[in-house]
Order: C-alpha cells, then structure tokens, then sequence
C-alpha cells in the first residue's frame, strides 16, 4: 500500500459527516484527487461551496487518526481499498454516491463475485428465520455469495445458511470494523472474516449511530444483483434497502407471509409495489434467466418433481392436518382426533420420507404437495 498516497483518500474519508459521498465524488471530479483537493486551499474550497466546518477539516486533517489506521490497515488480512482501484467492486462504483474508502477484513475477492442480498427483519417469526437460513443456503450453493448486514435475526439467519455449506458470504457493518455490533454476533463476525468478508466505510472507532444504517443499505444493495426481503414491517430498515435498491436498477424480490403477521407486512407491500415473488430460488433464477432444469429445488437445496405421494389412511390423515408454514403438535392432534403417541410416531416416518420438516421450534411444516388430499374433511372443518 501506498501510504502517501492513501493518506489524502482516509483524510477526507474522515470527513464525510461534512461532505458526504455523493458531494466528496462530485469534488473529486473536479480536483481529480483528494490530495489536490487538501491542497486547494480557503478560496478553492469556498468557491465550490463547501461549508465553514467542511473547510475547517479540510485545512486540519486529523493526521494521527490517518496514520493509525494505516497501521490497522497493515496487518494480515485486513486493508482499504479507495473508489478507483482496480479492486473495488464495479457494480457499487456506479452507483450515485458510492463511498470513498472500503475498510476490510477477509477475502477481498469476494466483493466482485456474482451477490444475493438477503435481509429482513431484526426480529423474525421461527419460520422467517428458517428460511432466511435454508434459502440463503441454497443459493450459496449454486455460486452466489450472500451479502447481509450482521444484524440480529434475518441477516445472521442468512450468513449463517451461506457458511452452512461452506458457501461464500459478505457482511457490511455499520460500525467502524473495531467494533463488532450487535456484539452478540461476534462470533459470527470472526466465522465471517475467517471463510468470507467484513467491510465498511466508517472510519475506525465509529459507533452505531442511527444515521450509518441507511448509509451502509445503499453498500448492500449497490454491491448485489438482487435483494431478497424475508420479513419486514412496514417501517424497517429492509424497506428502505429495497427502496435503495430500486433506485439503483437492482431486482427486489419479496416472499409472502401470513396476513396476520406484523412481520410479513412490508414484504406485501412491496409485492403490491412489483417486487417479485418467491417461494423458491427457481423463482430467483428465473428472473435472472438461469436454469435448474426440469425440477423445481426447495429452500433445503433439494430437487422435487411432482409425485403422488402413497399412504394408508391415517398417515394421510396427519399429513393433511399439517400447513406449509409451521404447525404445532397439538393443532394437528387436535385437527387429526387420533391420540398424541399415534400423532407423534406417524410425524417421524412423515419426517423420515421427507413429507414434513421439523424446524428448530418443534413445530412442523409440509415438504410436498399430496394429489390425494382430502378436500371434504377440510371443508367441513371450516364450514361445518
């Protein structure tokens, strides 16, 4: 790295609180570098319109705070790179106001691999959770790398699927990368930076501050083809990543929920909006005009084809007292009359054919589809 040259790019990084990327890009076309532009002087400064404190960091840089981060910036497997360089990714150079400086911490060379946001709420229901994870999963493994923002519950959800395969996974912080926030995913931030990448704009030391967080959606969306929102309510951070992602000519996709749900609110907003929909990551592949041939591949990463599914009576009895989206134990005891050991014996060989899943709550959710439904006992349930 060079540092002399490096030092003017931190420098006025630094004082982005004053200026902005989208006012530091325009500057930067007119002084062509951000050591011309310190060396402009008052007259310079104030004739482009800059205002008294942007002037007064831009004739006192904090040069201990520059040389301490060049520091950091040294040590294995961290680094900046700057707008400009041959390493910093294209597709987020385009955008509007992309940022200056990139601070980083793990595989550089994943931020120019083909990307899949995958956001959403702070606070998922068991099942968004569920397939935040499984359908992050399952597009790591057909090569796209996972881009989220290391926040509790979808993000997380969604790095923790892409590192389940081994698959590959972009986290940006909205911190200084010195501070991990929130810190109770720490831990995963050190599995991000040992298999994929952390990276910021945010200068070292910066906090959590309100105003970072759309800051750091536009990244997440500037570097992606396409953002998924998994759960989101109608005033969430998700909302606005989808928004940013519009404006830059990304694809938004959305996947339904219940219309009961707080949670699945804004992704039927954007629906009503035009987002795609999705209920598998055919229906993302198909947007992109990729193929998975002739079957259709569930949010597990596995391939199904339509079959008719054989069972004796009671076995179809409890299957079809089971949703798609989580059930209870007791709800389908109670839909099904039959007693709790005959239920929960009947659910595990349901399991064991993969004809229902068991998620991480203990409830159950249908895999598939039975042709041999009984539409009858249905509508008597709910129409006596």
């Amino acid at each position: 790295m060079d540092h002399n040259y490096t030092r003017y790019w931190l420098a006025l990084n630094l004082l982005n609180p004053l200026i902005g990327a989208r006012r530091a890009k325009q500057l930067l076309q007119q002084f062509n570098h951000p050591q011309a532009l310190f060396e402009a002087g008052s007259l310079a400064w104030q004739s482009v319109g800059l205002s008294e404190q942007a002037c007064a960091g831009l004739a006192q840089p904090d040069w201990n705070k520059v040389d301490d981060t060049l520091l950091w910036a040294d040590q294995p497997g961290q680094g900046i790179i700057h707008l400009g360089q041959s390493e910093y990714p294209e597709s987020l150079s385009r955008i509007s106001d992309p940022p200056l400086l990139l601070y980083y911490q793990g595989d550089l060379a994943l931020l120019g691999r083909q990307q899949l946001a995958v956001v959403g709420s702070r606070n998922p229901t068991p099942n968004g959770y569920e397939t935040a994870f499984d359908l992050a999963a399952s597009s790591a493994k057909l090569g796209f790398t996972i881009t989220s923002g290391l926040a509790l519950g979808i993000d997380a959800a969604a790095h923790r699927g892409a590192l389940s395969v081994a698959g590959d996974t972009i986290a940006v912080a909205g911190t200084g990368l010195d501070l991990i926030y929130p810190r109770q995913n720490s831990a995963l931030a050190e599995q991000i930076i040992s298999d994929g990448v952390l990276i910021s704009e945010f200068p070292l030391g910066t906090k959590p501050l309100g105003r970072n967080f759309p800051m750091r959606n536009r990244i997440i969306s500037g570097l992606v083809r396409g953002v998924i929102v998994v759960e989101a309510a109608l005033r969430s951070g998700s909302l606005i990543t989808a928004r940013q992602a519009l404006e830059q000519g990304r694809e938004v996709f959305a996947i339904p929920g219940s219309i009961h749900s707080p949670t699945s609110r804004g992704c039927h907003w954007l629906l009503r909006q035009g987002a795609k929909l999705v209920e598998n990551i055919g229906d993302i592949l198909e947007e992109f005009d990729l193929r998975l041939g002739q079957m259709e591949m569930n949010y597990n990463g596995q391939t199904q084809q339509n079959e008719t599914i054989n069972l004796d009576t009671h076995y179809k009895q409890v299957l079809n007292e089971v949703d798609f989206a989580p059930t209870s134990v007791d709800r389908i005891i109670e839909r099904s009359g039959l007693t709790a050991d005959a239920v929960c014996s009947m659910l595990l060989v349901l399991e064991l054919q993969d004809l229902v899943h068991l998620t991480s709550s203990g409830q159950y959710c249908r895999t598939k589809l039975n042709e041999d439904r009984v539409e009858d006992r249905a509508h008597a349930r709910y129409y006596g």
